[in-house]
Parts: structure tokens; sequence; C-alpha cells
């Protein structure tokens, strides 16, 4: 009979850890990616999360359903206490003189700069939500959890769940069009579009050329 992974990681089997970690650490590093906007601190997360599973693995419960809603709970509880102290450090380098700039020339920043660009404005729009509904719609709309497994992963109910991600849909799109000046926070807005000159044309050339053809005829009448 064969031992379920479940069985394998609560009896603390390294094998087991192995296998859950090639399984589900890229799932981990993208919701870590989602939720701080930080490639370096997800990669963090990814390895606090694993730890923080190994210690509390005889809480898995028996069965043969995917460990993924479970890692990514524990993820987000890491990544709360990450940006908590993350917090309390930039309170704590604000104190001190800032050091001299160092450009980074790492070909990672070009090859993710449009990914970065990107997640920028999404963590812009997302950093202004309340935190119960930011990690409700990183896990239901980004992870693609349904409410119940999300619910589990969070350790709230199932109602709960549902009212946040409402809220959050609601919220975001608002946000969206307030991060992209397609509207205001209540709702007006108006956006002008701004028609080019023809090709090869200068703004303000035809009205110029006009008056030149203008200046030119009278000065022929005057010679005249």
């Amino acid at each position: 009979m064969e031992i379920s992974l479940r069985a394998r990681v609560r009896a603390g089997d390294p094998d087991a850890f192995r296998q859950l970690f090639d399984e589900h650490a890229s799932v981990v590093h993208r919701h870590a990616v989602r939720m701080t906007g930080n490639w370096v601190m997800a990669d963090d997360i990814v390895s606090l999360t694993f730890l923080e599973a190994w210690r509390l693995r005889e809480r898995v419960l028996p069965g043969d359903d995917s460990l993924r809603p479970w890692l990514l709970g524990i993820a987000t509880n890491v990544a709360r206490n990450t940006a908590r102290a993350a917090r309390r450090h930039q309170a704590a380098l604000s104190k001190v003189p800032p050091p001299d700039p160092v450009p980074d020339f790492a070909d990672e920043v070009t090859q993710r700069m449009a990914d970065t660009a990107e997640l920028a404005a999404a963590q812009k729009a997302l950093s202004r939500m309340r935190r119960g509904e930011r990690e409700v719609f990183t896990l239901c709309v980004w992870e693609g959890l349904d409410a119940a497994t999300a619910a589990e992963a969070l350790g709230v109910a199932v109602g709960t769940v549902r009212a946040r991600l409402s809220r959050a849909r609601k919220r975001l799109r608002k946000l969206t069009e307030l991060e992209l000046g397609g509207g205001t926070e209540g709702g007006k807005g108006q956006s002008r579009v701004q028609r080019p000159a023809a090709v090869g044309q200068l703004p303000g050339s035809h009205q110029q050329a006009a008056r030149s053809t203008q200046e030119k005829k009278r000065t022929q009448e005057k010679k005249r």
C-alpha cells in the first residue's frame, strides 16, 4: 500500500519534503512575489515557508488532498511577518544617514524590467486595500483557490472569504481605474486624447503655413 505524501510529510520523511519543495516551490514563490512585489523578499519567503512547514509538519491532516493550500497559508503568514519586520527595519534605517548609491548592473534586472513595471502597478493598487482583502484576492484570483480552500489556508470562515473577495474586486476595479487615469475616487473623471499631428508635420505647422500664404498675397497686392 502506497503511503500518501501527506502521511510522509507528517512523519517527517526528508524525501517527502524534497518532493513537496520540487512540486510547490515555484507556486509559493509566485504567491510571495504577488504579495510583496519584491523578488528578493519572495526568495526569503519561500525558504522560510518550507522551514515553517517542516516545523508544523505534525499538523498536517490525513488524506490525499494537495498540500498546496496548506503551504500557501503558511506563506501568507510568513509574508505578513516579513513585511512587518521590513517596516521595522526601514524605520531603523531612516534614522541612519543613507549610504552612497550603488548601481545594480545585474542582467536579471534588465530581463525583468517589464514584469517589474507591471507588478509595481498592480502592487500600488493592492497596497491601498485592506490586508485581509488583499490576501483573499491573491489566493482566490491569482492562485485560483476556491473560497473554502482559501478559508482553510487563512484560518477564517468561508463567508468571510467571500465577503472580502467581493469587496476586494470592487475596490481593486476602482483603484485600477485611478492608476490608469480613467477616474477619480468619486467615480467621475474624464480623459482627453490629443490627436497626433500628421506624419512629418509639426504641431501648429498648418496654421503657420496658412498665415505665410496670406502674408505673401498681401505683399503681392501692395506691389501692384
